[in-house]
């Protein structure tokens, strides 16, 4: 059957209405692929309340949309994932009400990892090795931050859900920085946001954030692939200021998730996390002020009631002071008659001593004792003097015996060293007296044959030169031209024997 026809002349072809198009494209597809299977990469997945599975099979170049009902996927063994090489079984058919076709899935068979979720592991890997994941790099987040910097897209409904949250937690200061967050211009926006934010400085016109928040809604791995590139990893790991990352859905994982210092499900859970509870605060606060009040009360009751029922055990300060007071009184009492009693007993006793203690026999015992002192003032003149001159003798001797002292020992050097210099001469003569040379005055020679000694005629024979030394000089000798000397033993020239004081000769004597 002509579905459609090419004619220019055909003005009554016969119209087809869009079910009647939808049905042929259906039956062809079906009657043409009937159950196939299909190898590719599991693109986006879809578990929606009614139990059925949506999701997208893919390769370098196309997608296929696949769904499975609630019944195929109760019996699945292996279910889809994203990311995942799968080799789906299923048929061909259409789907009118978009004008697409699509592949009714009812088995899965898994097929290896997919390229992207491969290339992604590999590069957390490589990633982790170099420490940027190191939980020692994890920042604190600041418990209530001045100002926070957001990046993200301006246009979204991410954005909105943060500026919400925050206001109704805790209003702050916000910072936007506008990137995209999908896409080629994703990644190197982002990490030019971080960095951008790290370099403002402090006290500028535009503030620096005190916490930045990196957030995006949910998607596909490739709608969220921006996030997993390097240049924003690394940018959220050398961030100085505390970054918190809240991509994607509670299920999403990116790889600046890892970097972050902290990983947020959502991006309204990152605005939780951010700030607290004003409202929260202050009921706390209120609660605190009012245990703080109700402590200090109790305590002060509490010390009050102790001090009362101290007091009470103490008894009255007149009862305690009662006794003293009556005591005071009878002392005072009994003051007045013993003050009186003992000046009569004094008076009584100093009555016999008034005779004797006469003018007439005070002047006599004052004589008396002026004389006993003139007498001893007397004693005590020559007493001084004999004593002041016995020390002067004392130091007459002293200086004496002072001076011989010294002169002994300024003459005592010159004695040592004119001592010294007689022995020198003596030894002197003694080296001249006993020395060789006075040896060779008595009529001894010394031979030599250059610098050598000779002492045996042998040595004399078989020399080229000699000489022979005299005590008034030295003469050569040539032992050729005279005859050898007879074979046999020569008698010894006599020697005097040496003392043993004497130092040694020098030189051979003959």
């Amino acid at each position: 059957m002509d579905l459609l026809d090419d004619s220019p002349g055909s003005g009554n072809a016969h119209e087809y209405t869009v079910s009647e198009i939808s049905g042929a494209v259906k039956r062809v597809i079906e009657g043409e692929f009937g159950r196939v299977r299909v190898r590719g990469e599991v693109g986006r997945v879809s578990r929606p309340s009614s139990g059925h599975m949506y999701f997208d099979l893919k390769d370098a170049s196309a997608v296929i949309a696949a769904v499975s009902w609630k019944g195929q996927v109760a019996r699945m063994q292996i279910r889809p994932e994203e990311g995942m090489e799968v080799i789906a079984a299923g048929r061909m058919t259409t789907f009118p009400g978009q004008s697409k076709y699509q592949l009714i899935v009812d088995d899965v068979e898994p097929a290896g990892a997919g390229a992207l979720m491969a290339m992604l592991e590999a590069r957390r890997r490589a990633l982790a090795a170099e420490g940027l994941f190191d939980e020692h790099r994890k920042k604190p987040l600041p418990w209530l931050p001045g100002v926070i910097g957001v990046v993200t897209s301006p246009s979204g409904a991410v954005i909105r859900d943060i500026l919400h949250r925050l206001r109704d937690r805790f209003p702050r200061r916000v910072l936007i920085w506008p990137v995209a967050v999908q896409g080629q211009a994703c990644a190197p926006e982002v990490a030019a946001a971080i960095r951008g934010f790290n370099a403002l400085p402090e006290g500028g016109a535009i503030p620096r954030p005190d916490l930045i928040i990196v957030a995006r809604g949910g998607g596909s791995l490739e709608d969220l692939w921006g996030f997993n590139e390097e240049a924003v990893v690394r940018a959220a790991a050398t961030s100085r200021i505390p970054l918190i990352s809240a991509v994607g859905h509670e299920t999403d994982t990116t790889l600046i998730d890892f970097a972050a210092d902290r990983r947020a499900p959502t991006p309204t859970a990152a605005a939780e996390i951010a700030v607290p509870v004003r409202a929260d605060l202050a009921t706390w606060l209120a609660e605190t002020e009012a245990r703080m009040a109700r402590a200090a009360r109790g305590r002060v009751e509490g010390h009050g009631q102790r001090l009362r029922d101290l007091s009470r055990a103490l008894g009255r300060p007149e009862t305690l002071i009662a006794p003293a007071r009556q005591r005071f009184d009878l002392m005072s009492d009994r003051l007045a008659p013993a003050l009186r009693m003992v000046t009569v007993r004094k008076r009584a006793g100093f009555a016999p001593l008034e005779a004797r203690i006469a003018p007439a026999i005070l002047r006599r015992y004052l004589a008396q004792e002026g004389r006993r002192l003139e007498t001893l003032a007397a004693r005590l003149a020559p007493a001084l003097a004999r004593t002041r001159l016995e020390a002067e003798r004392a130091n007459t001797r002293n200086r004496a015996t002072l001076e011989g002292l010294s002169d002994r020992l300024a003459r005592a050097p010159q004695a040592r060293l004119a001592a010294l210099a007689e022995r020198l001469d003596r030894l002197d003569r003694m080296r001249q007296t006993l020395g060789y040379r006075e040896t060779l005055k008595r009529g001894y020679a010394v031979v030599r044959t250059g610098e050598t000694l000779v002492t045996r005629a042998a040595e004399a024979a078989a020399a080229a030169t000699l000489e022979i030394e005299f005590h008034d000089g030295r003469v050569p000798a040539h032992p050729g031209e005279g005859s050898a000397p007879a074979p046999g033993p020569v008698a010894p020239t006599p020697r005097r024997r040496a003392r043993k004081d004497e130092p040694p000769e020098q030189g051979s004597l003959f």
